[in-house]
């Protein structure tokens, strides 16, 4: 049985009916991430594969998040439409609420709950006071306006891992749920067109799953080329590409492409989260997640 969307997601960043007149091309790639998992790290070695042997365009000219609000969904349906490259479209829709097509490829981008928890903090708690009335502001938005990030990241983490955003999760606040994302995509991981990426694994090995990528993708890439896109999609090549392309950033973060590329590693939440809340993601993951799903994000090297 093929995945069904059951749900609409639909906030003051997310609406995922501007999927609804999506027309897919049989070589469509779509790079789906709950959020800070490796999503602009992906979408950069997949603009790269589909580019190689040619100069690469810079990645937000070619590659739309398309169930976000920032931008008018026709514009940027018809900017997909009038690309003649292979196309590679970012979501942040669990799979529950995103059309499902079977001859488009899909990879899916998993990283440690706790993890993408820290990484969180630090974008969300970056963001300038005018992005957060640029969001609040976006025509027929649904829902509460979306909140300033608290002054403590304990007080975030409480609110993070025991509240949902949308009424079928259980964790996320305010933003979605992480866990409820990647559970849905885990569930159909044996289709043969959905391919699971770990974010520990890209940073133990940047080119070994670049090469899984191509093969993935039926990219021809030749070993140097491969290395090649290892350079070019390290943490430092793509700030500095973001901050000579997308001076923009600065009016979401403070301090712009330094914010959001930030530090790109694992662990930090050990010298910060408590016994006590560690004890409460355990509840939560356990109660959003299967066994072998939450082992994976963990770091468990169970065959995705």
């Amino acid at each position: 049985m093929l995945p069904q969307i059951i749900h609409t997601y639909q906030n003051r960043t997310l609406d995922s009916l501007r999927w609804t007149n999506f027309t897919p091309r049989d070589d469509d790639i779509v790079i789906s991430t709950p959020y800070k998992s490796g999503t602009t790290w992906t979408q950069e070695i997949v603009l790269h594969l589909v580019f190689v042997g040619r100069q690469a365009p810079y990645r937000e000219e070619v590659s739309p998040w398309l169930d976000a609000r920032f931008r008018p969904v026709d514009e940027v349906l018809r900017i997909l439409e009038n690309q003649r490259h292979r196309r590679f479209i970012k979501t942040h829709l669990a799979l529950d609420g995103l059309p499902f097509f079977t001859q488009v490829k899909y990879i899916v981008v998993g990283r440690d709950p706790r993890d993408v928890f820290m990484s969180l903090w630090n974008h969300y708690a970056s963001f300038t006071p005018d992005f957060l009335t640029f969001i609040n502001e976006l025509p027929d938005s649904v829902g509460g306006p979306f909140p300033p990030a608290p002054a403590d990241i304990h007080e975030f983490w409480r609110d993070w891992i025991t509240r949902g955003w949308f009424e079928w999760e259980q964790e996320g606040y305010p933003f979605w749920g992480n866990m409820h994302h990647m559970q849905t995509w885990w569930d159909y991981r044996h289709l043969p067109n959905i391919l699971f990426v770990h974010f520990a694994d890209l940073l133990a090995d940047t080119a070994g799953q670049t090469r899984r990528m191509a093969d993935f993708l039926e990219i021809a890439a030749n070993d140097e080329q491969i290395a090649h896109i290892a350079q070019q999609t390290s943490l430092t090549a793509m700030r500095t590409r973001a901050e000579k392309n997308d001076p923009g950033m600065r009016n979401v973060w403070v301090n712009g492409a330094r914010s959001f590329f930030y530090k790109g590693t694992n662990g930090r939440w050990r010298e910060v989260l408590t016994a006590e809340e560690l004890a409460i993601y355990e509840r939560t993951a356990t109660a959003a997640l299967t066994p072998d799903c939450k082992a994976w994000l963990e770091g468990a090297r169970i065959p995705a």
